[in-house]
């Protein structure tokens, strides 16, 4: 048989990851994204109504009402989908819209829409770079932005995360370079650190560099009016790019965007590949995406519910005795290092009621295992008690706290 061969080194390497404790499984959720889902328990019986901690719902926008209604509308003016790509046929009055509405929210100067903020992040590099520039990049990048990296012929540095003194002598090694451009996320989606970005801005400027942020969590969260990374360190007018979802706190679908300088979305419009061959996204997506939009630019009163929720969760685990790594992000990372045990530890919170997912290697480096915690505006107040007793109940029977 010609799978011969294939099929035996590929059985070996999922016995590793299970051998491992690193298999990684997939609930069956029955209905909406929310606060509460129904999460499939299998064996026919009833589905369980937990709690969820791990959804990038950040502003409870996945299931709210007007999103939908918005959905509705798109979906009966504008159709299913485009059956085109956008410089043939693909484009509508809802995209340019949509993009449109980007630019206006973030303050930058023309958007670009995408399928998802992968496609943003792995059709730009090739786009703008060649062999005469370099692009530089922090070590705990999203993966997207290290494929993009990849698919370039730039000039490749890696700095230590957040570390200054690598990105200053990387941007020296780079001096001779044509072009210098600077990759960071805004929030590292692992550890809900934010990005040195003042200081990284500092030094763009210092060597003649530009910057490219993926905001994807922080856009709608981050900020003074929601705006992100830049605008938090008030910097929105000093990034040069900024790439972003569509499918966390901007409604929770799918889509994505790159928005900045003028001429380098005029470029990447040209040039994208991941534009240029994939299908313009979805009238629904793209209508209910307009009205997250406005919902999150109304008010600072979902925000201000996520703030709170997530200070009172990192508070009580840390009382609790949790190592839970600092921050002020709805992210919120409990360490266990061990991969088995972060499993174990989400199995057993499912059965209280409680649904997160142990994060381990690849996805993290290997003996850094956790149970990464996502906030959402649309828990209350009383839920989130409910799951930090959860926690600190299974914490106990595990032995992570006494």
């Amino acid at each position: 048989m010609a799978y011969g061969a294939f099929k035996s080194v590929i059985d070996a390497q999922l016995a590793e990851i299970r051998a491992a404790g690193l298999y990684k499984t997939e609930r069956q959720l029955v209905g909406p994204q929310g606060a509460q889902i129904r999460v499939a328990s299998g064996h026919g019986h009833a589905p369980d109504t937990v709690l969820n901690l791990c959804a990038n719902n950040y502003l409870g926008l996945a299931n709210h009402p007007e999103v939908l209604k918005a959905a509705a509308e798109g979906l009966q003016h504008h159709g299913y989908g485009m059956a085109s790509v956008r410089f043939i046929c693909g484009t509508q009055d809802l995209h340019k819209r949509l993009e449109q509405a980007l630019s206006t929210f973030l303050g930058t100067a023309d958007t670009i829409l995408y399928s998802s903020c992968f496609d943003a992040n792995t059709g730009l590099f090739e786009a703008v770079l060649d062999e005469r520039d370099a692009v530089i990049s922090d070590a705990l990048n999203h993966a997207s932005l290290i494929d993009g990296i990849r698919l370039c012929k730039a000039q490749r540095f890696r700095y230590g995360h957040a570390d200054m003194g690598e990105l200053e002598a990387a941007l020296k090694q780079a001096s001779a370079c044509r072009l210098r451009l600077i990759a960071t996320d805004g929030v590292f989606s692992m550890d809900g650190h934010l990005a040195r970005l003042p200081e990284i801005v500092g030094l763009a400027e210092r060597y003649d560099a530009a910057v490219l942020v993926d905001d994807s969590h922080a856009t709608g969260v981050l900020g003074p009016s929601g705006r992100g990374t830049p605008d938090h360190f008030g910097l929105a007018d000093r990034v040069d790019l900024i790439t972003g979802t569509l499918g966390k706190a901007l409604g929770g679908a799918s889509g994505g965007f790159t928005t900045g300088r003028a001429e380098i979305i005029e470029l990447l419009r040209q040039r994208s590949r991941p534009y240029l061959f994939s299908n313009a996204l979805p009238p629904v997506i793209t209508a209910a995406a307009l009205q997250a939009l406005k919902l999150v630019a109304q008010g600072d009163a979902l925000r201000a519910a996520l703030r709170a929720r997530t200070a009172f969760f990192r508070t009580q685990l840390s009382g609790l005795g949790f190592t839970v790594t600092p921050g002020e992000h709805p992210i919120i990372p409990i360490m266990l290092g061990d991969a088995a045990l972060a499993t174990r530890m989400a199995d057993r919170l499912l059965e209280e009621g409680v649904y997160v997912v142990g994060f381990s290697y690849p996805v993290v480096p290997k003996g850094q295992a956790r149970i990464r915690v996502q906030v959402s505006a649309a828990l209350s107040h009383e839920q989130v008690e409910q799951a930090v007793k959860a926690f600190a109940k299974v914490g106990r029977e595990l032995g992570v706290i006494r």
